[in-house]
């Protein structure tokens, strides 16, 4: 197959939602449809007999939630799919920015009974700001839950886009018929078998058909046919080009867990989605279809085998082939690697690949070379944008709790901060290290990977400390900076890439400073 028609049938996208949404369950069921897996379930009880990736991921199975993004890779209809399921819990929404940096379009799952909840919209509004195109699906229809037209406007106001149904669904909860297929002109019954995978799925061009009322009964036919002529004319016709410019988001509806209006939304999204997209580097913009091979790490994992000590760098292939055994140039570094055993994912399966092409994501083994967001070229400098660090919510000073193990303390912080579960400050004053993170639970992931992982005990004491903010001025040398410095010395720290910090420890002091020093920047991430 040429190189640009790898390129034109490759989809790369992640799944985003708040948790409990049903991500997990409906990226099942996409690889049911791609005839990746045979069972629904396979992911999940995979994890368990396997203890998992790695022994981290306890906490995954102790609380039923997704801690770490998956890679799964899958052939449909000719198309070559790669999902990213990202962790929807939003003490892990650093993992989830970082991958949406990796990704071409988006699904958005949002739960029929609770609507658009508070991680939904941070997330939508990192696509948003990236206008990346988005496909919503609104789950659960088996459930009780809000009317259609209800749900569509709360999509339009809280995330704030303009969406248009290519579906629609037929009652919902105890009188759930199905859904009308928009997109396709047909009528999908719904009959609550488990054990079916497919529907049946019966073709309606005209609604106004006898054959209609024949198949869903008079009174649901009459509520489809205004509702639907309600849809035509309160929402835009649907149109390709401006979902992918990302001002236009269409909407399926169906139930994960029962299989129903997932083969809609894959056929549809194979369909309409973007094959790779260029991207922008801080040198110039990169094609996909370029000859020579570039590409970013925006995962690291560590410790996929806890036997092996092994980390994982995750790249996707921006332009050009990926080969096996070829030398590349880590632009940081400086240097040339190789890699003998790149390998492509399938969940927590990996396999040895050749090649890789654009828009697809290549795991390489990694000796402590790669941190998030460095660039693999052929000789060319680029450095990719967009993978920045938030400020995080919760701060703590780390301590060592055996010193004789100081040294796996340290490195077992470094590797774990390089892999973006958390971020390390440096406080200027008496170099005491200060743990930043989005969520709660990380400090618990932390202590636990770095007694398991590294053999290393660490214990925490709080710190009081509202927002990190990176500092950013014209003049070091000016009397304002200066000044600012000296003043709020005991506040300053340095991150891991030796930019300065400024810790504010509440959001009075924070605007007090603010205003005292107006020809400094203050940001609230590190790539400004």
């Amino acid at each position: 197959m040429k190189f640009e028609d790898e390129i034109k049938r490759r989809r790369t996208f992640g799944i985003i939602s708040h948790p409990d949404a049903g991500k997990t369950t409906l990226t099942e069921k996409l690889l049911l449809f791609g005839g990746a897996i045979q069972e629904a379930g396979a992911v999940k009880s995979n994890k368990i007999k396997k203890g998992a990736t790695s022994d981290f991921m306890e906490i995954e199975r102790q609380r039923g939630i997704s801690v770490a993004t998956s890679v799964l890779g899958f052939e449909y209809k000719d198309k070559k799919i790669n999902i990213l399921d990202t962790p929807g819990h939003k003490d892990f929404a650093e993992d989830t920015f970082r991958t949406l940096t990796a990704v071409d379009s988006v699904i958005v799952v949002v739960d029929v009974a609770k609507g658009v909840e508070e991680q939904t919209e941070k997330l939508v509004e990192v696509c948003r700001m990236r206008n990346i195109p988005m496909i919503v699906f609104i789950n659960k229809l088996d459930r009780e839950g809000k009317d259609g037209f209800e749900l569509l406007d709360e999509i339009e106001q809280k995330l704030h886009l303009k969406v248009t149904p290519l579906s629609y669904p037929i009652g919902m909860g105890y009188d759930f018929k199905g859904i009308y297929n928009i997109y396709e002109q047909n009528v999908n019954l719904f009959t609550g078998d488990p054990k079916k995978d497919i529907e049946d799925t019966v073709e309606v061009k005209d609604l106004n058909t006898k054959e209609l009322d024949e198949l869903i009964g008079d009174t649901a036919a009459e509520t489809l046919r205004e509702d639907l002529e309600l849809a035509e004319g309160v929402y835009p016709q649907f149109d390709k080009e401006e979902y992918l410019k990302g001002e236009l988001q269409p909407v399926f509806f169906g139930s994960a867990l029962h299989n129903f209006g997932v083969r809609e939304l894959l056929d549809c999204f194979i369909d309409i989605a973007p094959p790779p997209q260029p991207k922008e580097g801080e040198e110039r913009e990169v094609k996909p279809n370029e000859d020579k091979f570039t590409g970013f790490v925006f995962k690291i994992h560590a410790n996929m085998d806890p036997k092996h000590r092994d980390r994982l760098a995750f790249v996707k292939v921006v332009s050009g082939k990926f080969e096996r055994n070829k030398p590349y140039k880590h632009v940081r570094l400086s240097k040339n690697l190789k890699f003998s055993s790149p390998s492509a994912f399938f969940a927590e399966k990996k396999q040895i690949v050749d090649e890789m092409f654009p828009g697809d994501i290549v795991g390489l083994h990694d000796t402590g070379n790669f941190k998030i967001g460095d660039t693999l070229t052929e000789g060319e400098i680029i450095n990719y944008k967009g993978t920045p660090s938030f400020s995080p919510e919760h701060f703590r000073y780390i301590n060592n709790a055996d010193p004789m193990k100081s040294k796996q303390l340290y490195k077992g912080i470094e590797q774990l901060m390089d892999e973006g579960v958390a971020q390390l400050f440096t406080l200027e004053l008496n170099n005491r290290k200060i743990i930043g993170t989005v969520g709660a639970l990380q400090y618990e992931v932390i202590q636990y990977r770095l007694e398991h992982e590294y053999g290393a005990k660490c214990s925490y004491e709080n710190i009081n400390v509202h927002k990190a903010c990176w500092i950013e001025t014209d003049n070091e040398k000016s009397e304002e900076f200066q000044d600012f410095k000296r003043v709020k010395s005991k506040f300053l720290a340095k991150d891991k890439h030796d930019q300065l910090v400024f810790l504010a420890d509440s959001p009075f002091s924070l605007q007090m400073t603010q205003q005292k020093y107006p020809s400094i920047k203050f940001h609230f991430t590190s790539e400004f």
